[in-house]
């Protein structure tokens, strides 16, 4: 079995990258967010990305650390609102954007990873999402063709890994991870621990080895989004 285990995020996406690639990234707002391997991307220069994942980061975090140096070039999103640099960029036209149906993202990404070139939904029927999308009805009702996604890298964070890669995500920070760890031709997992083979219990496990390309153990920094707090 080849060894997956690799000792920097660094050394992780070495040989990994080119201009213009498109890169889906997992996490929900600042939750189960590859920050490390993220850092590692906009260390390696890369210019012209297209980025897809739910969310846009914040300013100073996650994918606004890309923003800020304007190595993306495009952004497929379901939610953008955190982040005051997209805006400006957005408004600016200095940032092309897709935005897309939260569920349907998820089923896009999932759908990619399946092999599914695209699937049919009601989301986004008579709004702009659908707009310039072929549509098709069934049983009376109108739905939209939506394109399955296949990226070139995907960047995911689990809570364990094995091994052969394996991984478990913790809780919340599942969100967008599982989908995006098998829409990437190469995927590459940011882990707090990895185990040796057998220790994970297998119903436990979220994400088949087989999907993952390489691992890096990180310590996570856990920022929190939006805090609140009361008197």
């Amino acid at each position: 079995m080849a060894n997956k285990i690799f000792q920097s995020p660094t050394e992780a996406l070495e040989g990994l990258l080119t201009n213009d690639m498109m890169v889906a990234v997992g996490g929900f707002g600042l939750c189960g967010i590859p920050e490390k391997l993220i850092i590692a991307l906009r260390d390696s220069g890369v210019t012209g990305l297209t980025c897809v994942s739910n969310n846009a980061g914040v300013d100073e975090w996650g994918l606004g650390l890309l923003l800020q140096t304007k190595q993306i070039k495009r952004m497929l999103s379901s939610y953008v609102g955190e982040n005051a640099e997209f805006e400006r960029q957005f408004m600016a036209k200095e940032l092309d954007i897709e935005f897309c149906p939260q569920g349907t993202l998820a089923e896009r990404l999932r759908a990619g990873g399946a092999g599914i070139p695209g699937f049919y939904t009601k989301t986004g029927v008579g709004t702009i999402v659908a707009d310039g999308k072929e549509t098709r009805d069934f049983d009376g009702d109108t739905y939209v063709l939506e394109r399955g996604i296949i990226t070139d890298l995907s960047l995911v964070k689990a809570w364990k890994a094995d091994e052969s890669g394996n991984l478990v995500f913790r809780k919340t920070a599942r969100n967008f991870n599982p989908m995006i760890a098998t829409c990437g031709k190469m995927t590459v997992a940011e882990v707090e621990e990895v185990v040796p083979m057998g220790d994970l219990d297998p119903e436990s496990i979220d994400t088949p080895g087989v999907y993952v390309d390489r691992i890096v153990v990180t310590t996570s920094e856990k920022r929190i989004e939006q805090r609140t707090v009361t008197a």
